[in-house]
Parts: C-alpha cells; structure tokens; sequence
C-alpha cells in the first residue's frame, strides 16, 4: 500500500512551488484587488492590492511593485487593508494578518508602529502633528496611536468604521455601518454630530472632502461615488459603468481617483466628468 505520509514533503514542496508560481503570474498580471490609495505629495501613488499581496506605486507614468508580500498569513501586509502618508511624506499600511499598522522606511521595508496592537485596520488617517487614526472594524472602535508607534488609545466608539478622513479643522469624518453613515468627531473624539443620518447607502466604503468642505463616500454595492454635505441629503456624483464595487478613494491632485477590486483597477475621473484607467501595471 502506497504510504502517503512518505509522500507529503513531496506534495508539500510542489505546492508552495505552485503557490510562488501563482503569485508571480499574478504580480506580472497587474492589480489583483486593489482596495485603497494612498498619494505622496510629489504626486506618487501607492495601491493596496490584497490578493497580490502588497503594494503597487504609479509613478513617471508606470507602474511597478513597491512592496511584495507574502502568502504565508501572519506575515508583513498578507492581508493589506488600507493606506495613508504620514506627517513626514512616509507610507504607512494597515494590515489585519498581522494586526499591524507599518511605516515604510528608506530602505521600503515597513516597520511596525503598535506592537499588535491592532484588529482589523480598515482606515488611515493622520494629521498634521503625525497622530495616526485609525478605524478597527474588529473592536467597532476608532483609535489613535503616538506618531512614533506605541500602543492604540481608544478615543471613539463607532459600528463598522470602514472609512474616514480628516478636514481643515482637524476633525475626523468617519463612515459608518451603524444608525448613521456618516460621523464628525473632534480629534479627541469627545465632540459627536451626524453628518449623513439613517442608511442612504448601499454598502460604504472610504470618504475624502472637496475644497468646499464636501464629502465623497464610495458605494460599492451601488457602484455609485456619493457627494455629501452636513444635514443634506446624498446626490450621486458619479454611478454605474465602468464602476463595479468601488471602494478606496484619494486626490491626485485636482482628481478623484478612485479605487475598485471588482473592476482591477484604479480611475480616474477626468475635467469632463468620465472616468479613466490609470495604466495597468506591466
């Protein structure tokens, strides 16, 4: 009889041969499942991809991988959620493998800041002075964390916060899968209004402000990005086609772009109101 545990280091060698094999098909294929976007202030932009998994950067009009993770889960950004530039131009990543939020250091290799700290980081935001905020959908909690790293300190609590930014006063716009869509908390999450009461989307994702004080909110299920304002209703600012789910959502300079896994790509919505392919990595 063929004993089959003689066999396993066998298959066992063959399989993570085939798992590397995958994985570089996938990274030479393009965006996998881009879920975020994140724009450095010289105009390059980072795209969390979490089937590749790891991040992409487009700049000089290319693309190329900024970092490659790996499949093995609990390792660095297997599970890479959501993007963000820090105080001093530095790329920071969230990833629920290993219930981390990173700094990429000058050498591209990210660096935890929590010590574990986090759940499920779905968000990123930080402000001027370098505090980081971010949305743990694992706890329903929005947390905060020293600009050097250390451990998270709760300041809010909040069903689902999948999404959230932060305006010119240094309140947090938080997205919400609770009562209302869309909170405003002051920065130590002690002040509380509702921007977007009830449920008027489908399923919310990311949000960023306009230069009016307007927020954009990404519904995926709805393929719809929403333009809001304080105790108004939601007015579609861009629906259907070529939007399959979209999800992340950031400024490239006076355009939104826009982040969608279903469709393997990031937009662009141009002057005229359509929206672009920005170029497939290669």
């Amino acid at each position: 009889m063929l004993n089959v545990f003689r066999l396993m280091p066998f298959y066992l060698a063959m399989w993570v041969s085939l798992t590397g094999i995958c994985s570089s098909l996938g990274a030479a294929d393009g965006l996998l499942y881009p879920l975020a976007v994140a724009v450095a202030a010289e105009g390059t932009i980072y795209v969390a991809d979490r089937e590749l998994p790891g991040i992409w950067k487009f700049s000089e009009d290319k693309w190329s991988i900024y970092f490659q993770g790996s499949k093995k889960f609990r390792t660095p950004l297997n599970a890479v959620r959501c993007l963000a530039m820090d105080h001093q131009g530095k790329l920071l990543a969230g990833d629920s493998s290993t219930r981390e939020i990173y700094r990429f250091d000058e050498n591209n290799q990210p660096q935890p800041l929590t010590k574990g700290g986090i759940g499920i980081p779905m968000s990123l935001v930080v402000n001027k002075e370098g505090t980081i905020y971010a949305g743990d959908i694992e706890i329903q909690r929005v947390v905060k964390i020293p600009a050097a790293g250390g451990i998270p300190e709760i300041i809010a609590e909040v069903t689902a916060p999948r999404g959230m930014t932060l305006d010119a006063e240094g309140r947090l716009w938080v997205v919400s899968h609770g009562p209302d869509a869309v909170l405003r908390f002051s920065a130590d999450g002690q002040q509380r209004e509702v921007i977007t009461a009830g449920r008027p989307f489908q399923f919310q994702h990311h949000i960023v402000l306009g230069k009016e004080g307007e927020g954009y909110v990404a519904d995926g299920y709805a393929k719809t990005i929403w333009k809001i304002k304080p105790g108004e209703k939601p007015e579609p600012f861009f629906v259907g086609e070529p939007l399959k789910n979209p999800v992340g959502l950031a400024w490239w300079n006076d355009s939104l772009l826009i982040v969608d896994p279903h469709a393997k790509a990031v937009f662009k919505r141009t002057a005229d109101g359509k929206l672009e392919v920005i170029g497939q990595p290669k």
